[in-house]
């Protein structure tokens, strides 16, 4: 699978140190703005990529190429993808999928119309230890309480006190700490347990934009409290809390390294399958069978996902107060 890059920002490393663990993945391509041209061309001598694109549809008419990751700024997904499929592009969409509810759900219809496969990169859902854990859902019982605390301190949070607005704290680019961390810990939630029933988000404001908050969502049956923060380092963690024992982490959940299962007698059992470090790892190899095999069920579920996933974050928006790009 030879893929093109848009974008060039420090994600893109990442994502060339797992790709080049996979045998059948060849990045052909970067495209940036003429600001990142000097960055572009210290990755392509460093990874051997072989162009240069500092115009979009010109790396999409390239006919060398079959898929795209698009990892540019969240407010660009949209515009980004849209083109992307419209050139018969198969593609990878970093998280979140897009800035608004409508906007995925047409990315869903134009995708299913032209015939190529779209997927959001969102790293937790195809790791082992996620695999393992919907396995011992059956074991803990009666599902009582989910907490998910995702908190990362930003570098950029200091600069945003002072008045200096980067994309990860504007509302106009779709920024702010649920599009950024939160979104990792619905997706566990979602993938778990499918769509909640009532969504409240309780976030601190500044600027417009919320620095951190507590999202609840109530599946009726039990609740779930998801956490996230840019503007504080505190300890993250995850637990998924049942009748007869519980799930529990101390990794972030964009990596979640380690998951511990254990029973209320006590009884422990520990799991770190993830056995390559590389975050992107597993999702890239999901996306590269998903399209060897043509395997559309699998898209469309992990397309409705994605679609549930996107009608949270705009309600919990709109109950805060935060802008929601059209």
């Amino acid at each position: 699978m030879r893929i093109g890059i848009a974008g060039a920002g420090t994600i893109i490393p990442e994502f060339l140190n797992a790709a080049k663990l996979i045998e059948e993945y060849e990045v052909v391509a970067i495209c940036g703005r003429i600001s990142s041209q000097k960055r572009m061309q210290d990755l392509a001598e460093e990874r051997g990529i072989s162009k240069i694109y500092l115009n979009y549809e010109e790396m999409l008419s390239d006919h060398e190429i079959d898929a795209v990751y698009i990892a540019v700024p969240n407010h660009l997904h949209f515009e980004y993808a849209k083109k992307a499929i419209a050139n018969h592009k198969n593609c990878i969409l970093e998280k979140p999928f897009t800035s608004n509810y409508e906007q995925a759900k047409q990315l869903v219809q134009q995708a299913k119309q032209e015939g190529v496969f779209l997927f959001e990169a969102i790293t937790n859902q195809y790791y082992p230890n996620f695999y393992k854990m919907k396995e011992h859902l059956g074991n803990l019982g009666e599902i009582k309480i989910a907490q998910l605390n995702y908190t990362q301190y930003s570098k950029r949070y200091d600069l945003f006190k002072e008045g200096t607005i980067l994309p990860v704290f504007d509302p106009k680019m779709s920024g702010g700490a649920l599009m950024d961390l939160n979104v990792y810990n619905i997706h566990i939630l979602v993938g778990l347990f499918g769509e909640p029933e009532l969504v409240s988000y309780h976030a601190n404001v500044e600027r417009g934009i919320d620095t951190s908050g507590i999202l609840l969502l109530d599946y009726r049956g039990f609740k779930c409290v998801c956490i996230a923060a840019k503007d504080c380092g505190a300890p993250v963690s995850m637990s998924i809390q049942g009748d007869k024992g519980y799930l529990h982490s101390e990794a972030p959940t964009n990596v979640m390294n380690e998951v511990e299962f254990r029973t209320n007698d006590g009884v422990s059992t520990k799991y770190a399958l993830n056995e390559v470090s590389e975050r992107f790892y597993y999702e890239l190899v999901t996306f590269e069978q998903m399209c060897q095999k043509k395997d559309v069920i699998f898209c469309a579920e992990r397309l409705e996902q994605s679609l549930i996933v996107m009608k949270i974050l705009d309600e919990a928006r709109r109950q805060a107060g935060i802008e929601i790009l059209q």
